[in-house]
């Protein structure tokens, strides 16, 4: 389980294809304190430690997951937001995030607010926001601002869009989300 709130950027430095999974190799100044075996949230995507070599670690995705987030663009060069997973003793600073991504949307809008930014995201699932309800954006725990069906707004301070790969969005740019728990189990049980 994770909260959204961001540790860190790390950088891919290798992609291997092995048959239909994909080896990702990242960089990043925590990975001396990981063991294998230890899930991390990529860009909210929660994937398994499998390898640990100095300042790199191996993780692996599989076709599940490549068919539900944006792994299958990563590039040696791209910023990846990491979480590790929650401490239980830890303050819960963000919401509820699993690390199971529902699914990917498109930047749609990105709006320079004069010391903050505010991005749209649209997406093509059924899945449901509610204004000041929580999404998660690349693993990001953010409030929602505006929502429609099928998309949804949230404001960026400039601390966020510094310390996450914000920054790097453009019109088009295709992020992993994750609806909230709670959200999902109540749209289930009304029959959505």
């Amino acid at each position: 389980m994770f909260t959204g709130i961001i540790e860190q950027l790390g950088e891919v430095v290798s992609v291997e294809k092995e048959g239909t999974n994909i080896h990702f190799t990242l960089k990043s100044s925590f990975t001396h304190e990981l063991k294998v075996d230890q899930s991390v949230a990529h860009d909210g995507c929660c994937l398994t430690v499998v390898k640990i070599s100095g300042d790199t670690y191996v993780v692996t995705a599989i076709d599940e997951t490549l068919a539900k987030t944006n792994l299958n663009f990563w590039q040696v060069g791209k910023k990846i937001n990491l979480e590790r997973c929650l401490l239980m003793n830890a303050r819960f600073d963000g919401h509820i995030v699993q690390g199971h991504v529902d699914t990917t949307g498109i930047c749609v809008g990105i709006e320079d607010l004069d010391g903050s930014w505010k991005y749209t995201f649209s997406y093509s699932t059924n899945d449901v926001t509610v204004e000041k309800g929580s999404i998660t954006v690349n693993g990001t725990s953010l409030t929602v601002v505006d929502s429609t069906q099928g998309s949804f707004s949230v404001c960026i301070i400039p601390y966020t869009y510094e310390h996450t790969n914000f920054h790097t969005f453009e019109i088009g740019t295709q992020v992993n989300l994750e609806f909230d728990i709670i959200g999902k189990y109540v749209a289930r049980l009304l029959g959505k």
